[in-house]
């Protein structure tokens, strides 16, 4: 009897621990998880044995694995190794994508002052290009805008932000 007791309890926590998702994220970190739903920008999620969900951007993971044994692809790793790179930086356009990334510091993009040979289309391609490029300096393939300005008066355009990495 003491046998069966044990192995019902043995099969038991091998379910336990075999019937949660998997959550991998860039950063290298992995999470035993429950997925409560996939959105657009953002993946919901509960800690095992817990009620309370937790949400993460899904730039910050990499692939779900479902307890069902279904893989998932959710997102493409960005890799930004110099201000070479700095096409590949992404505009995020809401403050819950950037939950999991981690923030590197404030940037700002802009062009010059009052006179200038830009139209103010040029000026505002420019600071953005501007902007990207401190990002990738700083080998953050994220940046969150916080403020967007252009001169009615001039060709001056200003973008300023956050830039985020994985880690």
């Amino acid at each position: 009897m003491r046998k069966s007791f044990m192995l019902l309890v043995a099969l038991f926590a091998t379910v336990i621990v075999f019937g949660q998702d998997k959550m991998y994220k860039h950063s290298g970190e992995k999470l035993d998880v429950k997925i409560l739903k996939v959105g657009e920008f953002v993946i919901t999620y509960s800690y095992p044995n817990e009620t309370a969900e937790q949400t993460i951007g899904k730039y910050a993971v990499g692939k779900i694995e479902y307890a069902s044994g279904r893989k998932e692809d959710v997102t493409e790793k960005i890799v930004v190794g110099s201000s070479d790179d700095w096409e590949k930086v992404v505009i995020l356009e809401d403050v819950a994508t950037t939950v999991g990334l981690k923030r590197q510091g404030e940037i700002r993009g802009k062009t010059s002052g009052m006179l200038s040979y830009r139209t103010a289309g040029n000026a505002d391609k420019k600071a953005m290009e501007r902007l990207k490029k401190e990002a990738a300096e700083l080998g953050a393939p994220f940046i969150l805008l916080t403020s967007d300005k252009d001169s009615r008066w001039s060709t001056q355009s200003i973008k300023k932000g956050f830039a985020y990495s994985y880690k």
